[in-house]
């Protein structure tokens, strides 16, 4: 019987038409999955199903979705990241992330708040590594997560006080009102976009943010480096540590499009 799947053109293009063509015929397709965005039973025989295609360093994994979560699409992640959507998709492993040139021990930890900016409230994410970020192909022994982002566009912030520009190609992917995933743009002119850090199990954001990000389509993205801003449990002192973080020169920020609802 066939499926109800949806197989983008990028898709199509990474697995082939003989492929593509077999899943929309039914022949490799799954019944039944668990959604790799929502984690909750899915039937493709029943309801609207995407593919979704996480490519690695060295290999690929073909997952499915419901399409009210995510659309069929290609995900490029590094063979880490891979090994946790399989984790993922097995139900065994929760959230991976990575930096460009990061040691295996140091991953990006994400918090999400709200941060009044010339009297509007506007949905914000803070990045924080557990450790220090070295320049790929050095020693490791300084921290270089903050020259890093600015190398990409990111911008050294004094004060936690107007909005910073947006870095175009970056997008800040919402899916059923979870934070997937920070894409950044591909290398290779392939126009695919990298997940720069991927939540494998969606993270919640309070209805709050999730409303500001609807209305303004794009969210705050605020970096420091380790030690810099720690898990605060409230927004104001969240708020404190970064202003704290600007004063000292260890902030960085930039504003993504809000890619998803």
């Amino acid at each position: 019987m066939p499926r109800m799947l949806d197989v983008s053109e990028a898709v199509r293009a990474e697995i082939g038409d003989a492929e593509a063509d077999r899943l929309l015929a039914g022949e490799n397709a799954p019944g039944s999955y668990d959604c790799t965005s929502c984690r909750t039973p899915g039937d493709s025989e029943q309801e609207r199903t995407s593919t979704v295609l996480f490519i690695g360093d060295e290999t690929a994994v073909l997952a499915f979705a419901h399409a009210g979560c995510l659309p069929s699409q290609v995900v490029q992640v590094s063979e880490e990241q891979l090994q946790g959507a399989v984790r993922s998709i097995t139900g065994d492993g929760g959230e991976q992330s990575a930096a460009p040139g990061a040691p295996e021990q140091a991953v990006l930890g994400i918090t999400s708040g709200l941060v009044l900016i010339e009297g509007e409230l506007h949905p914000a994410l803070v990045v924080e590594p557990t450790g220090p970020i070295a320049r790929p192909g050095t020693d490791g022994e300084s921290d270089e997560f903050l020259p890093l982002l600015i190398e990409q566009g990111f911008l050294p912030v004094p004060g936690v006080t107007w909005v910073p520009p947006v870095l175009h190609g970056w997008s800040v992917l919402l899916a059923m009102g979870q934070l997937h995933a920070v894409l950044q743009p591909g290398t290779g002119g392939s126009g695919q976009p990298v997940a720069w850090w991927q939540a494998h199990q969606p993270l919640q954001v309070t209805e709050g943010w999730r409303a500001a990000a609807n209305k303004l389509q794009q969210v705050l993205v605020f970096a420091a480096p380790v030690g810099s801003i720690g898990r605060q449990p409230r927004e104001d002192l969240l708020r404190d540590a970064l202003d704290k973080a600007a004063a000292n020169g260890r902030l960085v920020a930039c504003a993504m499009p809000l890619a998803g609802t």
